[in-house]
């Protein structure tokens, strides 16, 4: 039995769309603290990190990493290798899924009652609600993946999907590696700290339909990652905003660049040397929004916490070492850790 919603975001959209409102319901107005309006930062912004994963200097290439990581939690990289044909499908797949009949989006819908957040769905949330739609499924490894949630429409949806799958693993590892090395440990170390080769990548389409109230909602609300790492893909439509020195900053858009996001699990294995990114998105009056972000996540049953080479009487544990699914658990049902 697939899950209960009273109305998809993109229907609600669609349906105020073509009565030529100017009104949102309720539901998606944001507390006054949120709205995009009065707190999305107004002066010179700051210029955001990016990464050029093809210098050769590789001290030079970590130390960009590392630094970004440290002060912001959050980056860009050009030059990942990831080509941009197989990224242009990647957008394509998953444009045309939203924009297949509701009908046939809800076959692929997140059944009643499962423990897994995969599927079809909109965000469910207490409070105001996001104004966005989403497709979730792993993509890495193997043995992890599920069909069942994979669109069989657009017929090419596999085989792309499976296909990025094997570049952004490499991507995630050439990262994860920089972070180890940042903490002067072997190049591995990151990794095996956060799941090492059973690390599970899911993938999630974000779906932002055109919102009449950009200045009252929110497409995501302020959060950080559970993940280790978050490797992102945007369109061209502007809507991620981070959170840095006290502001909402906006993210430039990079064509074909990779939005780096580091996520709970590196800043817990670093002891809080890394910083997990507080960020939003705003949505957009006229255009779709979309993002491809992949979550770097260690299996439920792993346990994690701090990297214990990096602890010293000096340098005692600031996060506790647990399951990564307890740790889940109490993130999302807002338990403190």
């Amino acid at each position: 039995m697939a899950e209960v919603v009273k109305e998809r975001v993109q229907s609600i959209a669609h349906s105020i769309n073509a009565e030529m409102k100017d009104t949102i319901p309720d539901e998606f107005i944001m507390p006054v603290e949120d709205q995009p309006i009065l707190t999305t930062f107004k002066g010179p912004i700051p210029e955001i990190p990016t990464v050029d994963l093809s210098e050769p200097d590789q001290e030079k290439r970590v130390g960009s990493i590392v630094q970004a990581a440290k002060e912001w939690g959050f980056f860009q990289v050009v030059n990942h290798k990831i080509p941009v044909e197989l990224i242009r499908k990647l957008k394509n797949v998953g444009e045309e899924f939203f924009e297949l009949p509701q009908e046939e989006k809800e076959v692929y819908a997140r059944p009643l009652g499962a423990t897994s957040i995969e599927g079809y769905g909109s965000k469910i949330s207490k409070g105001a609600k996001s104004w966005v739609d989403h497709l979730f499924h792993r993509i890495w490894p193997p043995s992890t993946i599920n069909y069942q949630f994979w669109p069989k429409n657009p017929p090419s949806y596999r085989e792309v999907n499976e296909e990025y799958g094997k570049y952004v693993k490499e991507v995630g590892d050439e990262i994860l590696k920089s972070l180890s090395l940042g903490l002067e440990l072997e190049e591995s170390r990151m990794k095996e700290a956060v799941g090492g080769e059973e690390i599970e990548y899911m993938m999630k389409i974000n779906y932002y339909p055109p919102c009449p109230r950009p200045d009252l909602a929110l497409g995501v609300q302020p959060h950080t990652d559970l993940s280790s790492l978050t490797i992102l893909v945007p369109n061209d439509v502007p809507g991620l905003q981070v959170f840095h020195h006290n502001h909402w900053i906006d993210v430039q858009y990079i064509p074909n660049a990779l939005v780096i996001h580091i996520g709970d699990q590196a800043q817990i294995a670093s002891n809080g040397l890394y910083k997990s990114v507080l960020h939003r998105t705003t949505v957009n009056k006229s255009k779709v929004r979309m993002s491809w972000p992949v979550f770097l996540e260690p299996p439920a049953e792993f346990v994690v916490g701090p990297i214990p080479e990096l602890l010293t009487q000096d340098n005692p544990p600031k996060f506790k070492t647990k399951l990564f699914k307890d740790y889940a658990y109490c993130k999302l049902n807002k338990i403190p850790q």
